[in-house]
């Protein structure tokens, strides 16, 4: 029982403020304080007075160094229980719970008494297990929140769930104010609310996963439509393109067309028109010299020169007065011998071009590019399947 009671002092109490280490041959100074034998040797033969590294008392005299015997049996028995050089990683640190029982540095509590309302370190938590009232005690993880495990009005450990208030409560709620209550262990109801987070979290999981599956086959769907995008614009600018150039190459052809047939046309004309001024120069001519002849008083001079047609003349004369050129030009053929009018008096100019048939399929191929210019485009789901294929889709109203 000494020995489990050596067992609350601090390990601070047996190190040497020297070497900051424990004790080894300790030796007590008439101050009290406590040093290893080497240690102090080596400090005041360095030293010309003899002080207490501690305290700095001086003595006058240099005291004479025993081996506190008591003392050193006390440090192996606590070397025995491993308190003695414990490695560094058992003292607390930031983050870590401290042990409740241990005096200055403190160690790392493994375990918190739910029933105590304490942390315990490895060692002392052995000593915990050695009282017989103790053994029963609920241990857990350590907690520095012991408090909020505490009930409010009475101050008890929470050990029980009510179901009905949804509520933790102390042993002393169940008597006092929980009568036919729907009541279980705190431990009952958290594996029941672990199982019911459990299959949240397994929900939770398989939804992640789907929608993790669905987001990368958007991304690939993503990808795909812009590759597919990219190939559709190229296709129809290229179909738009040579499209583009056919019409205006029907164009330019067709104009040059209607350019060589108004060429061929106005030669055509042009020749006419000087065949036409020829023999409206003849005639002009001819009719002269007819008008002169209708004008020669002298009959004989008249029928002299016109000698065929006599007989005529003299029935006529009033008429060939009244009507000297189209008359004359009947009556005296062989003195005007007129060209023949089957060539230049029957020529048409063409003064207009029809292009009817041609502008009539242009008008179906431009409404044919207005269906296409306002047609939309669509998504084709096929049946069964996620996704689907862009269409574009005229409309035909």
């Amino acid at each position: 029982m000494a020995e489990a009671q050596l067992l609350f002092v601090s390990q601070d109490e047996f190190t040497c403020s020297v070497c900051l280490d424990t004790l080894t041959d300790p030796v007590t100074i008439p101050c009290g304080h406590n040093f290893c034998l080497k240690c102090l040797t080596d400090c005041w033969e360095k030293s010309q007075e003899c002080s207490c590294p501690q305290c700095r008392h001086t003595f006058t005299t240099r005291p004479e160094l025993n081996r506190n015997t008591l003392l050193n049996e006390v440090i192996k028995k606590l070397k025995k229980t491993t308190l003695s050089s414990p490695p560094p990683q058992n003292y607390a640190g930031p983050g870590d719970v401290e042990c409740d029982f241990c005096t200055g540095k403190k160690f790392r509590a493994v375990k918190s008494c739910l029933t105590c309302m304490a942390s315990y370190c490895q060692t002392h938590l052995q000593l915990h297990y050695e009282g017989d009232t103790r053994k029963h005690h609920k241990l857990t993880d350590p907690d520095r929140n012991l408090k909020e495990k505490l009930c409010e009005k009475h101050q008890k450990s929470l050990e029980i769930f009510c179901k009905t208030d949804d509520s933790c409560i102390c042993m002393m709620c169940v008597v006092t104010g929980h009568n036919g209550h729907k009541m279980v262990e705190l431990e009952t109801e958290r594996e029941e609310k672990q199982k019911q987070l459990g299959a949240t979290l397994s929900d939770i999981k398989r939804g992640l996963k789907e929608r993790e599956k669905t987001l990368k086959e958007t991304r690939r769907a993503m990808e795909e439509m812009k590759i597919s995008v990219v190939r559709e614009v190229e296709e129809n600018e290229k179909t738009f393109t040579a499209l583009i150039r056919c019409i205006e190459e029907a164009h330019r052809k067709l104009t040059e067309r209607i350019r060589e047939q108004e060429k061929r046309e106005m030669e055509k004309a042009e020749g006419v028109m000087e065949q036409l001024e020829k023999e409206i120069e003849e005639l002009k001519r001819t009719e002269a010299e007819l008008k002169e002849l209708s004008e020669t008083k002298t009959i004989s001079t008249f029928c002299r020169r016109a000698p065929s047609y006599q007989h005529y003349l003299l029935f006529n004369v009033f008429f060939l007065k009244s009507h000297p050129s189209s008359l004359l030009m009947q009556t005296f053929s062989s003195r005007c011998v007129l060209p023949a009018d089957g060539d230049s008096l029957s020529f048409t100019v063409t003064t207009e071009f029809s292009s009817e048939d041609l502008r009539k399929e242009l008008s179906g191929l431009t409404k044919s590019l207005k269906k296409i210019s306002q047609g939309d485009i669509m998504t084709r789901t096929p049946s069964g399947t996620a996704s689907g294929d862009i269409v574009f889709v005229i409309e035909v109203h």
